[in-house]
């Protein structure tokens, strides 16, 4: 049952991603920006054929090898954990950082590149998209849990 609620899980946080990229490019391609606070935030449409803060520009082969490993390492974590409820947190990371890495490859290969909309113009912040917000997250409340909530010795994937 759990599987079953963390795979419905990924489809509608992959569905929200898609989504929210689908109305950028109906509403904001092509556009000048959307401010909604203005000189802190607005929606501007971007297409990004890297990574973060432009990194490895055209290199989309590289990002689906490396994605399909992060995914296959992410679903062995999540078939091994424990089924305790103490490891719900560790699924749900599971789950939200697979659908980020899902949403951003789905992009990558149907379009060639992601589209990204959010942007912080106070700190000049990279634009980006729901996918990143859920791998940023995820990431924070990864490390987060490893350093302060699990032991070391809670792991042992035999």
């Amino acid at each position: 049952m759990k599987k079953l609620f963390g795979l419905l899980s990924l489809i509608l946080l992959v569905g929200i991603d898609q989504y929210t990229k689908y109305l950028a490019d109906l509403y904001l391609k092509g556009q000048d920006s959307f401010v909604l606070i203005e000189n802190v935030f607005e929606l501007s449409y971007l297409e990004n054929k890297g990574a973060a803060f432009g990194i490895l520009q055209n290199k989309r082969y590289i990002f689906l090898v490396i994605t399909v490993l992060v995914m296959i390492g992410i679903g062995y974590a999540y078939y091994k954990l424990p089924k305790e409820k103490r490891y719900l947190p560790l699924r749900g990371i599971c789950v939200t950082l697979t659908a980020g890495a899902v949403g951003n490859m789905i992009d990558r290969i149907g379009r060639g590149y992601v589209i990204d909309f959010f942007y912080f113009k106070l700190i000049d912040f990279p634009v980006f998209n729901v996918a990143d917000i859920y791998v940023v997250v995820s990431a924070i409340l990864f490390m987060i849990l490893m350093l302060f909530y699990y032991k070391e010795d809670e792991f042992s994937f035999k």
